[in-house]
């Protein structure tokens, strides 16, 4: 079995994070992408040497590139992406403002695309 390079978007918690945890747990490297700094050190500490956080924002096209550049800059490719980022509103739809959708489909549908 070869390792493998992943880039895990939404990694500090849910799906990513376990994901991100078994990639890591079975040998490969994995990238992992959140959104706030006291998630960084979090994340790194997992498997110190396999996995590496970077601060992005799935709606900030010119920041996925930067960080997708610097992700391959320091492990040479990336093998499988998953792009797992997004989140959700609690509560009811009439409780909800205009810009709360907005905010939920640019990082769930639109941040997707980047």
């Amino acid at each position: 079995m070869s390792e493998k390079v992943w880039f895990i978007t939404g990694v500090s918690g849910g799906f990513g994070r376990a994901l991100a945890e078994q990639a890591a747990k079975r040998g490969d490297k994995v990238i992992g992408t959140v959104r706030q700094h006291r998630q960084l050190e979090e994340f790194n500490a997992i498997r110190p040497g396999s996995t590496f956080a970077y601060l992005m924002d799935v709606t900030n096209a010119d920041g996925v590139k930067a960080t997708i550049d610097a992700a391959i800059k320091h492990l040479g490719r990336i093998d499988v992406l998953v792009n797992n980022a997004g989140f959700g509103l609690l509560g009811s739809v009439e409780e909800a403002t205009m810009a709360d959708f907005r905010e939920v489909m640019e990082a769930n549908f639109f941040g997707a695309k980047l």
